[in-house]
């Protein structure tokens, strides 16, 4: 048995991240736990862990990094702890995107993280980051602010997030509070080209495409758009950055933000990330409300898979179809995060009703 899980290992190292290799990883962790290898099944999720975070699968990456870090607790000897500090930033930067996940267990986690780091000697840098990132995911923007100040004075070290990817996140926090110059100057290393990592500047192309709008940049914020759609296109790890991109299109070139929502609809469809889900639904029914109320009708190609949409579906049809589903999703995050942000940001980019 141990020599066919290799096989199958090896096998999803040949593939492309995605849906197929997650499946033979699946496969090969469930006959790891039936033979009893935990070890083998521990290195396996690990596996599944960095396939999933980076292909849009974030709950399976929850759900196999949860296993890891009891598996880890019970046996710390056997493990790599630097793989797994490590990977923990990437649980703690997916974690918001459930809203089942209480606020409670977000805060115990993000000090669980801090306690490992300081025993195995690292600083408070990315525990402070991260309180940054997860307040923004949480839409508290003021407590946001006040750990982007922490977070900076403290000296970077190996278990430190790239300087590409803590750019980016400003870049981020600055589009989030509208201060439109402060994200674009933030932002100019990154569209120089002098930061940039595996996902800058992916994420952060989408977020200076409404501030150079707004400020008169529309030229440069085409060029930007052009460049950061192709970047993510291909990839369903960016259904939220696609979202800015069509956010971004309702303002300036609304019909082509149509071909946009055909492309990845059947993604927001099938997404794990309830966040990154409302993210997308909000977007398009912001663009398609633009289309109606230009009388500019046509029909929307909807994914063969799609059950509903097997029928034709005028635009009115289709965002009564997707406005609730994305405002009960903004409420349930309002409810778990105890304010109003989402309720508030979906209802600047959609009409009333």
């Amino acid at each position: 048995m141990e020599e066919t899980i290799y096989e199958m290992m090896e096998q999803a190292q040949d593939m492309p991240g995605g849906a197929a290799k997650l499946a033979i990883l699946e496969e090969a962790v469930r006959l790891a736990d039936t033979s009893g290898l935990k070890e083998l099944a521990y290195e396996i999720r690990g596996e599944i862990v960095d396939c999933a975070i980076f292909n849009g699968y974030p709950l399976k990456s929850l759900i196999a990094f949860s296993w890891q870090l009891g598996q880890f607790d019970q046996n710390p000897e056997e493990y790599d702890p630097v793989e797994l500090l490590w990977n923990y930033k990437w649980i703690l930067g997916k974690v918001c995107s459930f809203p089942n996940i209480s606020k409670t267990q977000i805060e115990d986690l993000v000090e669980d993280m801090r306690r490992r780091y300081a025993e195995y000697g690292y600083n408070e840098r990315p525990y402070y980051y991260y309180k940054f990132r997860i307040a923004m995911d949480m839409g508290e923007l003021d407590e946001a602010r006040r750990y982007l100040d922490m977070f900076r004075v403290i000296e970077p070290d190996s278990m430190s997030d790239c300087e590409a990817c803590e750019q980016s996140q400003m870049v981020r926090f600055y589009h989030l509070t509208g201060e439109d110059e402060q994200a674009l100057a933030v932002a100019k290393p990154i569209l120089s080209g002098r930061m940039r990592c595996a996902e800058v500047p992916h994420v952060t192309l989408s977020q200076v495409l409404l501030p150079l709008y707004r400020q008169g940049e529309v030229d440069q914020a085409k060029e930007q758009y052009r460049k950061g759609y192709r970047l993510v296109r291909d990839d369903r790890d960016f259904l939220k950055t696609i979202a800015e991109h069509i956010e971004y299109l309702t303002v300036a070139n609304p019909i082509e933000g149509i071909g946009v929502v055909e492309r990845h609809l059947h993604i927001a469809l099938d997404y794990e990330s309830g966040l990154e889900q409302m993210y997308f639904y909000a977007a398009m029914v912001g663009l398609l409300q633009k289309l109606d109320t230009s009388r500019k009708l046509r029909l929307i190609r909807m994914p063969a898979s799609f059950e509903w949409g097997k029928q034709e579906r005028t635009l009115e049809e289709i965002i009564a179809y997707f406005r609730p589903l994305a405002e009960s999703a903004a409420a349930e995050f309002d409810r778990r995060n105890g304010n109003a942000f989402y309720s508030e940001w979906i209802g600047k980019i959609v009409q009333p009703a």
